[in-house]
């Protein structure tokens, strides 16, 4: 089979499985094992002088062995198989839209609720949100993971393989754990954060595109517009892009760790009144560019 082949059946068997708990209440996730060896580097690296260059050296083993793996794997017989199901384990269509859905079930049942099912997938203060800011930070959430949880993964599979996305995961888990702007990781976590940003460069700005082909394409000049406002590099223009989709404004300041941010909103035209309806209206729109992707990958593997 054929990368493509195999992204497109992995694209299908995510959406329709997710994760399920009864496996990964068993063994643990690929991306558990990721996150735990980060974790062991950070415990045991991240000390000492030279810690800058000390991350720059864990950032090129973990890339290295992920792609040593990989390339092994690949290469076994029924290869294909194995890629194809280790790359549907690693995409993450089903349960982020699962996640960002639950937010809005939470809300309409009430604001406590709402705050707590939102604090599970996103890292601001829940208890400074009113409801309005809750359904926003969903939203916000479900644009940004959607470019690092799926497009970037299915982009990588397709340019490097079960290398490529292993790599890809790995760095971006990193990037999570130790990529913080925080006095332990300022040094530690710069290569692994500046790595992601290369790695998910491309797949931000495609995740935009596909957003406005699948809602309306001036999403795409307000994404290249405020995009590159945002603290991040790459999260503002999926982010800009699916506020204009949806008529709202996002992003803004915000409160994390107790301090409030001076973020820029994204399509600073749009209403900040976000309700569960446009929860409800992301993940549709979650949904529209997966089909989208799956469409184009499938004819990629029909050529």
């Amino acid at each position: 089979m054929t990368a493509p082949a195999i992204l497109a059946a992995a694209l299908i068997l995510d959406a329709l499985l997710g994760e399920p708990n009864w496996l990964w209440s068993r063994v643990p996730h690929p991306a558990v094992l990721m996150g735990r060896l980060v974790g062991y580097c950070d415990r045991t690296f991240n000390q000492g002088n030279a810690r800058k260059l000390k991350g720059v050296a864990v950032t090129a083993a973990l890339s290295a062995l992920a792609i040593t793996l990989g390339l092994p794997i690949q290469s076994l017989p029924l290869g294909w198989l194995w890629s194809l199901i280790l790359t549907a384990i690693l995409l993450a269509q089903r349960s982020l839209t699962e996640h960002v859905t639950a937010v809005a079930d939470a809300l309409r049942l009430s604001l406590p609720e709402g705050r707590k099912t939102v604090s599970m997938i996103v890292g601001r203060d829940p208890e400074a949100l009113d409801e309005p800011a809750v359904a926003r930070a969903a939203i916000e959430s479900a644009a940004e993971n959607l470019s690092d949880g799926v497009i970037a993964p299915a982009f990588w599979f397709l340019v490097a393989g079960l290398p490529g996305i292993l790599a890809y995961k790995i760095i971006n888990t990193a990037d999570s754990m130790i990529g913080h702007r925080t006095p332990r990781y300022a040094d530690f976590g710069w290569a692994a954060a500046r790595l992601d940003d290369v790695l998910n460069y491309i797949p931000a700005r495609l995740t935009a595109l596909l957003i406005a082909l699948t809602t309306k394409l001036s999403a795409l000049k307000i994404a290249a517009q405020d995009g590159p406002k945002h603290r991040s590099v790459n999260a503002g223009w999926p982010e800009a892009a699916m506020a204009a989709a949806l008529g709202l404004s996002l992003s803004g300041p915000r409160a994390y760790g107790g301090e409030m941010t001076n973020d820029p909103p994204m399509n600073a035209h749009g209403t900040r009144d976000a309700t569960p309806g446009d929860i409800a209206a992301a993940v549709s729109v979650l949904w529209r560019v997966w089909a989208l992707l799956l469409a184009m990958v499938t004819a990629l593997a029909l050529v």
